[in-house]
C-alpha cells in the first residue's frame, strides 16, 4: 500500500512539473502570431472576452496579470494580447 502511495505521489509531482514548465515555453508558432490572433485563440475559447477599448490601460494591466496566471499564457503572449487590447485607447 505504501509503494502505491509513493508511486501515485511521484506521478502527480511529475505531471504538475510538466504542466507548470510548459506554461513558460513560447512556441515559434505563438511567437509569430499577432496580439489579435492570440486574443482570439486564447481569450474567446473560454468565454466571451471583452473587446479592445472596453477597459482603461490600467485595468487591462490587471486583467492581463490575472489571465496570464489563470489561462497559463506566456509572458510574451500576454504582452502581445495586452498591446492589442490597449491599442483602442490610443
Amino acid at each position: 500500500m505504501k509503494k502505491i502511495f509513493i508511486m501515485i505521489m511521484l506521478i502527480l509531482v511529475t505531471v504538475i512539473s510538466i504542466v507548470s514548465m510548459s506554461g513558460c515555453y513560447v512556441s515559434k508558432n505563438a511567437a509569430s502570431k499577432s496580439g489579435a490572433q492570440l486574443w482570439a485563440e486564447n481569450c474567446n475559447r473560454c468565454h466571451n472576452a471583452p473587446g479592445p477599448g472596453e477597459f482603461s490601460d490600467a485595468n487591462w494591466d490587471i486583467v492581463g496579470t490575472h489571465m496570464q496566471v489563470r489561462a497559463n499564457i506566456s509572458k510574451t503572449e500576454i504582452n502581445k494580447i495586452m498591446d492589442f487590447m490597449k491599442s483602442a485607447n490610443n
